[in-house]
């Protein structure tokens, strides 16, 4: 999993490492890169390791061909990303659309979601934090356990 949050500063070429733990999560499933693209909801950056790129594509396949929403999806998404690979230091350079997207300039917050992660700049990140913690703190009682039943 993509768990905690690490800055890092871009170098001179505009690369920028990714972190070791997340490097190694993508390394054990088989990656040794990462898909990009703008996200919808935030001035920040979706980082997708491939399978789960291929489930949205696949979601995307499942729509009505004539359908606008398929069109709209596809290009969003599929046409945005970029797949991103480590060179031989774990770094990536990200394009210069995704970062005008993010606003990053100079260095950028890597944080980790699960089964994703994003690419912050480092004062929209932290805005962004002290938000969604509140909101957390609201919504706390809507995020349910399941219960596994022993077979």
């Amino acid at each position: 999993m993509f768990l905690s949050s690490y800055e890092n500063n871009i170098d001179k070429k505009g690369r920028v490492s990714v972190p070791a733990s997340f490097r190694s999560y993508l390394s054990n499933l088989g990656y040794n890169g990462v898909i990009c693209f703008p996200s919808f909801n935030y001035q920040s950056i979706e980082a997708w390791p491939q399978d789960r790129i291929e489930k949205i594509s696949n979601s995307i396949d499942n729509l009505n061909p004539f359908d606008e929403k398929r069109d709209v999806f596809a290009t969003s998404v599929l046409s945005e990303s970029i797949n991103l690979q480590f060179d031989s230091e774990g770094r990536i350079s990200l394009t210069e659309k995704l970062l005008k997207h993010a606003k990053i300039k100079k260095s950028m917050m890597f944080v980790g979601q699960g089964k994703t992660f994003q690419i912050w700049e480092p004062a929209l990140f932290e805005k962004f934090k002290a938000t969604a913690r509140k909101k957390s703190n609201l919504n706390r009682a809507s995020l349910k356990w399941e219960q596994q039943l022993n077979k």
